[in-house]
């Protein structure tokens, strides 16, 4: 059998319970022994849900469990940071969900401690970069398949108005941008391998909760362009079609693809559409993975916390620019 990292989980927020736990629980060097929560009813259910050995009525006992390696941290945004540094200190490794911060310099206070804890490793869970068909599309750009990489199209969105969930509360860190539009902003940074150089929005807000409900974007690279939308009260859809001067490519499902069927992508050159079909795959799982095969073999992460505040970054400026009128450098 292979050696497992023991981890831990300090929430039973629905991205855990629904996505990480049970992916953890197929993963092949992670093993999941604790889960807390502040109500200790609820992490008891969780617990024998899904099996898990230990559970904690507060956050702090988890953190005080010595035999806990790692820490994956799925509370509401407005939280992330402060849990981060309270695991690091209390010698934890930190997988902590995105976005890692409420602003640029939230995050920097997190890489500010992480540097006095240089053997913990610390990650922001950006899923989808582990899953085979984004490291797949990633090499077909990378070699030319489709020409110089110009521009990218792309749309997140669902609908949910409900004032009560966290998505719609400003002070928690809600909005789409800060849900959701985290992600195209992400794979653009990712594809074009740069950051952007000037940016551009126009974004809707309601009324009654003031978060963003419906934001479109426009990053420009020195190599090209992302034009995306992010909404929380629209249809559910998700959308990226990535285009070169030779050629294009199209992901089914781009950033959540089913755990329980394979996930499609198409690439087009020459006039000819090329179906690529990915075996069935659990991107939380790998994620899992690649965390914790990074503390046994002792190297980086993937994805270092500097990507994490420059995606903020970008965010932030994406607000300015809407406040402002006016397109913003970066």
């Amino acid at each position: 059998m292979e050696i497992q990292i023991k981890w831990g989980v300090l929430s039973t927020a629905w991205i855990a319970t629904d996505f990480v736990i049970p992916a953890m629980l197929k993963s092949k060097y992670s093993k999941l022994i604790a889960i807390a929560s502040r109500s200790e009813q609820k992490a008891k259910d969780i617990a024998e849900q899904f099996d898990i050995p230990k559970y904690y009525a507060s956050y702090q006992d988890l953190l005080d469990d010595a035999t806990i390696e790692v820490v994956y941290i799925p509370l509401p945004n407005h939280l992330h940071v402060d849990w981060a540094i309270k695991a690091l200190r209390a010698g934890k490794h930190v997988l902590v969900e995105k976005p890692i911060a409420l602003s640029s310099a939230e995050a920097q206070k997190l890489i500010n401690e992480a540097r006095k804890h240089p053997e913990l490793k610390i990650m922001e869970a950006f899923m989808y970069k582990h899953h085979p068909q984004w490291i797949k599309v990633k090499s077909l750009i990378d070699s030319g398949e489709i020409g110089v990489l110009k521009t990218i199209q792309s749309s997140f969105s669902f609908f949910d108005d409900n004032p009560d969930s966290i998505v719609n509360q400003k002070k928690l860190g809600g909005g789409s941008l800060m849900d959701i539009g985290c992600y195209p902003i992400s794979i653009s940074r990712y594809l074009f391998e740069a950051e952007p150089k000037s940016v551009s929005a126009t974004i809707e807000y309601d009324p009654i909760t003031k978060v963003d409900i419906l934001a479109n974007g426009i990053l420009e690279f020195e190599e090209g362009t992302c034009t995306f939308f992010s909404a929380i009260q629209l249809m559910e859809d998700q959308y990226v079609k990535i285009f070169g001067t030779e050629g294009y490519i199209e992901i089914e499902i781009p950033f959540n693809p089913k755990s329980d069927k394979p996930a499609k992508t198409w690439l087009v050159t020459e006039g000819v559409k090329r179906e690529m079909e990915f075996e069935i795959c659990d991107q939380y799982a790998l994620q899992a993975d690649v965390f914790s095969l990074a503390i046994l073999e002792d190297k980086k992460v993937p994805t270092d916390l500097n990507d994490a505040v420059n995606n903020m970054k970008v965010i932030e400026k994406l607000m300015e620019s809407d406040r402002l009128g006016k397109r913003i450098e970066m």
